[in-house]
């Protein structure tokens, strides 16, 4: 009986055939485990698997790589946060994350210490009618996109996934492989693939009609709206102030993001998620009894598609979004975005905003004296400049004229300095507090010293007659 557990192939036994020789290969290797291949994966499918879900080829029968991990037994409410302090400007509202679209939208990274400005409006309203690829890939016919559109409620377009995204390619190479291989379990003859591959496909299927959703953001009637300018603290210390009205503040940052599942019932749900683990199971057991040439075909398409699943999941969240609703114009600060220090930061986020009131109510400074009267300077200081049109230094979004951009003006360092400033009023009131700690010593020594005269006095009346009453020597 020849060894199947091969470690080691030596020309002349029987281990040897198994590498080069096709006939005696073949009966000799074994692909038992190429089951557990159909499991693995899960971390990059669940790294997009909201965006994915949004997508009308979320339906698909594919092969799609770790099935079960869409397969829970609750779904998720909301979006996932990222962690960072959103303070309203004007409203005074206050978060300790941000939303993930928003996220997705402005989520750059950004130094230590760094103060960046963008202005983010909605894009007017103009009937566009959708092209071929994104009303089969959405769903959404053009007659549906013309009422949308037109609607006072809705008004503008809405968040989605992209139509042509990485995304959507990764889902047709996935059904294109399933259609490859039950082709392949055709020619060859493989009931026991074909089965596999209906259950394993369809089961892509049902995972998407149990996760289907769409984003329900808020909107109220058309009518002009205020300001709304929020400031993100990011946990590093840098600053982004987002200057925008207060529905689009709303949209993104303060109001929930609701997800909006196609299946609403959590019994229906879970009777769906009952049923695809069961083709989960049955499929598994199906494709462990194939042929071995069928079984390295699946064995080769699952390491494909996981390969194209984790390098999906490495590009930019942003490649699969469509966020084309929104635009985005970055602003500037004389002295560029970089700061050497938490003062000089906040400080230039005050003279952006023109406001001190958003520290207080996000808690961006410490609720000291000290603070207190430097942020009353600071604000006084901020309201003496405006702003001017020129070229951004060192910008992270790249739309629009660069070279036309609007810088905030800022004091020279001769005129105000942020830090210095701080260090002028910390050495004021540290001066202040010295002077009051010597003058409750200076009132204490005279009570105390009376006091201390007065008990010696009495140790030495007390010493004294013990001194007289003693016998003197002749």
């Amino acid at each position: 009986m020849a060894n199947n557990n091969i470690t080691l192939a030596i020309p002349g036994q029987p281990n040897w055939g198994v590498w080069w020789t096709f006939e005696v290969g073949l009966s000799e290797f074994q692909l038992d485990i190429v089951g557990f291949l159909a499991v693995l994966g899960e971390g990059s499918i669940l790294a997009n698997a909201q965006v994915s879900a949004l997508s009308r080829l979320f339906y698909l029968p594919r092969l799609l790589p770790a099935p079960q991990a869409l397969i829970r037994t609750t779904r998720p409410t909301t979006l996932p946060p990222f962690p960072a302090k959103v303070t309203g400007v004007h409203s005074g509202n206050v978060k300790d994350h941000i939303h993930h679209v928003a996220h997705i939208l402005l989520g750059e990274d950004m130094n230590t210490f760094t103060v960046r400005c963008v202005k983010v409006t909605k894009k007017a309203e103009s009937f566009h009618p959708p092209t071929r690829i994104d009303t089969f890939f959405r769903g959404v016919s053009r007659s549906m996109t013309r009422s949308m559109t037109r609607s006072p409620e809705i008004g503008t377009p809405s968040v989605k996934a992209k139509a042509n995204g990485p995304l959507s390619w990764v889902t047709l190479l996935g059904f294109f492989m399933s259609v490859s291989i039950f082709a392949l379990s055709i020619i060859f003859g493989d009931g026991m693939s074909m089965i596999a591959t209906i259950l394993l496909s369809f089961l892509s299927t049902v995972v998407g009609v149990s996760n289907k959703w769409n984003l329900k953001l808020p909107r109220r009637p058309q009518a002009e709206a205020p300001p709304g300018d929020v400031v993100i603290r990011y946990p590093n210390g840098s600053y982004l102030i987002v200057q925008c009205d207060e529905d689009v503040a709303r949209e993104l940052y303060f109001a929930p993001e609701e997800i909006d599942y196609t299946i609403k019932s959590p019994m229906a749900y879970r009777i769906l998620s009952l049923f695809g683990t069961l083709m989960l199971m049955l499929g598994v057991i199906a494709l462990a009894n194939a042929k071995l040439q069928l079984q390295m075909v699946w064995a080769g398409a699952y390491i494909l598609i996981n390969i194209v699943h984790w390098v999906v999941a490495a590009v930019p969240q942003k490649m699969h979004w469509d966020l084309s609703c929104y635009d985005v114009r970055e602003q500037g600060v004389e002295g560029g975005p970089s700061n050497p220090s938490f003062t000089e930061a906040l400080w230039k986020a005050i003279l952006i905003t023109k406001s001190k009131s958003w520290v207080k109510n996000g808690k961006a400074a410490p609720e000291t004296e000290v603070w207190d009267a430097w942020l009353d300077k600071a604000e006084e200081q901020a309201n003496m400049y405006q702003t001017h049109i020129g070229e951004l230094e060192k910008p992270l979004w790249l739309d629009g004229d660069l070279s036309k951009a609007t810088i905030f003006d800022a004091p020279h360092k001769d005129q105000w300095d942020a830090k210095s400033a701080w260090d002028a009023l910390n050495r004021a009131r540290q001066s202040e507090q010295q002077q009051a700690r010597d003058a409750a010593l200076r009132r204490r020594p005279k009570t105390s010293a009376s006091s201390e005269e007065s008990s010696e006095s009495d140790d030495i009346s007390k010493v004294r007659p013990i001194v007289s009453e003693q016998p003197q020597r002749s």
